[in-house]
């Protein structure tokens, strides 16, 4: 995939199907991380609570041929009692989403929410 230099002309360059995900799921990460820095980072769309892109990242997205990764930075971290997360490196986890019916939006906004107070004191939210 192309570099691009915002969200939105990531979002607008992908396949139907799954610019259809990624555009499902996007709204559900920005209410769940109010105030957070939507960015492309590393070539994918990304959600940090630092001060700067890319400092106490929670979560992004990349899509690929048949499918929008939904990645968490510490989601080996977060109680995931669906078990739908899957580990990946270091402490991070994603869940594959092929179609918008993947997308549990309270679900999600749980996991996000565990995610982003494992990056953020409490007395900074």
């Amino acid at each position: 995939m192309a570099k691009f230099a915002n969200v939105d002309d990531y979002l607008a360059a992908l396949p139907e199907g799954l610019r259809e995900v990624a555009t499902a799921l996007r709204p559900i990460v920005t209410a769940a991380l109010p105030g957070s820095i939507e960015a492309m980072y590393h070539a994918s769309p990304t959600w940090s609570v630092g001060e700067a892109v890319g400092k106490n990242l929670v979560c992004l997205m990349k899509a690929y041929s048949s499918y929008v990764t939904f990645a968490l930075w510490k989601g080996q971290l977060v109680d995931d009692e669906s078990g739908r997360l899957e580990a990946s490196s270091r402490e991070m986890a994603h869940v594959k989403l092929r179609s918008v019916d993947d997308i549990d939006a309270e679900l999600f906004t749980g996991w996000l929410k565990q995610a982003r107070d494992l990056e953020v004191p409490t007395a900074a939210r």
